[in-house]
């Protein structure tokens, strides 16, 4: 079986090796799975770099997002039939075969994809519990998103339309910024083209946003609180461009909440959440009011590459490899 391993903390496409292993066996209350697509994302790129909350090093399999297909059953597991495709939660995905807790597995609906169920669960729970348990949007509110066209934006952009929200999408390059179009973005900004950009938002929402949703922290974090209404609420959802100092006396003036979002950490406190957020998800998913844009699938030989890629930030919407 082929497996990828980080052979010591760095970047992957210099630090990742494709290896042969045994096979795993699933244990009691466990399956096999063959795996078919795998979503990745930036904290992949963090722990292979040792740089995440949760500390990794050599042996590390990247991949926390799998789609695949249950082969085989441990002791006492019920629920699950051989066969089942299914999306799992876990570390380790970038293998052909994985076993899983069978209570932890998810059964994917008919009609959605590897590839689209792969897709779904960070990004998309993430905003879900963003938008709806953190922020609370509803109908008629504006949000504003930036980093809009990564795998977290395009997520928000499509809860916040499912919603009944009106969205303020930004993004840099002609590529970014059509993909935000023909997802229906009600206003879509080039920051290439226009690098202060707060003035546009705030005149595109009659003068601030009710709330905003913010992946890409450092200098955008600080433009991002200059575009807040009043009583608004600015969802604090990671720091790829690094972690800004905040100005609480802007905060306490404009009377807007900073409102933190940790899904994974909610998860811990609230485990039975996940299979709530899931099942809505994966039946949105179904109706085709979810469907996550994919940046061109990687094979599996390539996955130290789609890492790098995601590193470099030169992909767009999902990153996944199929197998």
């Amino acid at each position: 079986m082929r497996i990828w391993r980080l052979q010591e903390l760095g970047d992957p496409a210099e630090r990742l090796e494709l290896v042969e292993e045994d096979p795993p066996v699933a244990g009691p209350g466990e399956v096999l799975i063959d795996v078919e697509a795998v979503g990745l994302a930036f904290p992949d790129v963090l722990q292979c770099r040792g740089e995440y909350q949760v500390r990794t090093g050599p042996g590390f399999t990247p991949g926390g997002e799998s789609c695949g297909t249950v082969a085989a059953l441990g002791d006492d597991v019920t629920g699950v039939e051989i066969g089942c495709r299914v999306v799992f939660l876990g570390s380790g995905g970038l293998a052909e075969q994985v076993t899983h807790p069978a209570a932890e597995v998810f059964a994917v609906p008919d009609g959605v994809s590897a590839t689209t169920a792969a897709a779904i669960p960070i990004n998309y729970c993430t905003t879900l519990y963003a938008l709806r348990d953190r922020a609370g949007l509803h109908e008629g509110e504006t949000l504003l998103v930036t980093g809009a066209a990564g795998g977290t934006g395009t997520a928000a952009i499509q809860l916040a339309q499912a919603t009944g929200a009106r969205t303020i999408a930004i993004a840099g390059g002609s590529t970014k910024v059509d993909l935000l179009h023909d997802l229906g973005a009600d206003v879509v900004i080039d920051h290439n083209d226009q690098p202060d950009w707060v003035d546009a938002v705030r005149e595109a929402s009659g003068g601030g946003v009710d709330v905003a949703y913010d992946p890409v922290g450092g200098d955008t974090f600080h433009q991002v609180r200059r575009c807040m209404g009043w009583d608004g609420r600015l969802l604090v959802i990671g720091f790829v461009a690094g972690i800004p100092e905040v100005k609480t006396n802007h905060a306490l003036l404009k009377s807007y909440s900073i409102v933190g979002v940790h899904w994974g950490a909610s998860l811990g406190r609230f485990p039975e959440s996940l299979g709530e957020q899931m099942g809505t998800l994966l039946s949105m998913a179904a109706e085709g009011t979810v469907d996550p844009p994919l940046y061109p699938p990687y094979a599996f030989e390539d996955a130290a590459t789609a890492l790098q890629d995601l590193a470099d930030r030169t992909t767009h919407g999902k990153v996944v490899v199929t197998l």
